[in-house]
């Protein structure tokens, strides 16, 4: 049985989560994007109410981290005064909506997105950590990120509605689209979904309107570090940033930052030299997935991402190494993945953080000997 709690939900600016260095306070930017002046208005709260660090999370959220609880209620008014939180706790607490970052005015995503927010009334209660994604783009780039209820395309371009862990989604008429992700919300809460907290768990036969019948087209590869049409795709390793850092590096000529779900930063009108970024799509710390790990974690045992970068040179393909068996760095499987446990490291390959391990109980140095090194 492993030794971490589950929490049953993900922490917003009105529910903060308790970590090693503080609390924990997610912001949810709308339509992943932030403008120069939140930006730099959230950089300046993360450095006075927070230990200046800022996360970037897989469903294209950011994370105030060290934020103390005499600090957190200043905090979340400066939030709201930048409109990045929802004055309303209930609504933000709806309001997980990830979408393909690389919208533009005019698309179908934005089209979509925006007709979700203004329904997020119409949602039942929802377990915590269900979204939707909005992934309306020419072709889909969020299959593997996650996400409950689902707009993406069939390969010959037609919009589907798709119930996360089904292959295949139903067509969808144009403008029913946000409408249909509500009803289908509505299905799994109607039919008993909400015990088992996500979609794909959920084994109720999908409803004549939503059934599987088109599959979804075969995804794009994510937005790697590089130029791009709306500026640059800057990485950041480990997904985690100072805020000092952040401000500084993206230029006077930045009109405003599209977060990824991929630990990459999509900066509007800004180049490629900025300091402390990646620009190298092949950038081999780009191939590592590590939470922040103990003792920044409560939940973590071990350290994590100084022997990620020891490891990552021994190992070839993706690279996971999670504190704990929760994997919050990555839900995927990896090619390499080590799980702390107890204060030592369990190994296993092609899996996910938690999967029965091939080795077990590994101190740091015998992983690495392992691996071939001296």
């Amino acid at each position: 049985m492993s030794g971490f709690a589950v929490r049953g939900w993900c922490p917003d600016a009105w529910r903060p989560m308790a970590a090693g260095d503080g609390l924990l306070v997610r912001v949810k930017p709308r339509l992943a994007r932030l403008s120069r002046e939140q930006l730099l208005g959230l950089c300046d709260a993360a450095l006075v109410h927070g230990n200046g660090l800022i996360d970037l999370t897989s469903r294209g959220n950011l994370q105030v981290r060290g934020v103390t609880e005499a600090a957190w209620q200043t905090l979340v008014e400066r939030l709201i005064a930048l409109d990045l939180v929802d004055a309303d706790p209930e609504t933000e607490k709806r309001r997980n909506v990830l979408v393909a970052p690389d919208w533009r005015a005019g698309d179908d995503t934005l089209r979509i997105a925006n007709d979700l927010l203004a329904r997020l009334d119409a949602l039942p209660a929802l377990p915590g950590k269900m979204g939707f994604v909005i992934d309306a783009g020419p072709v889909p780039q969020l299959t593997d990120s996650p996400g409950d209820f689902r707009i993406e395309r069939d390969a010959q371009g037609r919009l589907l509605l798709r119930a996360d862990g089904r292959t295949n989604g139903a067509p969808v008429a144009f403008g029913d689209e946000a409408a249909g992700l509500v009803r289908l919300a509505h299905w799994f809460v109607d039919t008993g979904g909400a015990v088992y907290g996500r979609v794909a768990r959920h084994a109720a036969p999908l409803p004549d309107w939503a059934s599987e019948r088109l599959a979804p087209a075969v995804p794009e590869k994510p937005i790697a570090p590089g130029p791009h049409p709306l500026g640059a795709a800057l990485g950041v390793l480990f997904g985690q940033l100072d805020a000092s850092t952040l401000a500084d590096a993206l230029g006077a000529e930045m009109t405003g930052v599209r977060i990824t779900p991929w630990r990459i930063l999509l900066v509007e009108g800004a180049g490629l030299n900025r300091a402390g970024l990646v620009t190298e799509p092949a950038h081999p710390l780009l191939r590592i997935d590590a939470c922040v790990g103990a003792p920044a974690c409560p939940q973590a045992s071990v350290e994590t991402r100084t022997l990620a970068r020891q490891l990552v040179p021994l190992v070839s393909g993706r690279l996971h190494v999670s504190g704990c068996a929760k994997g919050c760095a990555r839900a995927q499987a990896a090619d390499v993945v080590v799980t702390g446990r107890e204060g030592r490291y369990d190994l296993a390959f092609g899996a996910r953080a938690g999967a029965p391990p091939i080795h077990v109980g590994l101190t740091s140095d015998a992983l690495l000997t392992l691996f071939g090194t001296n």
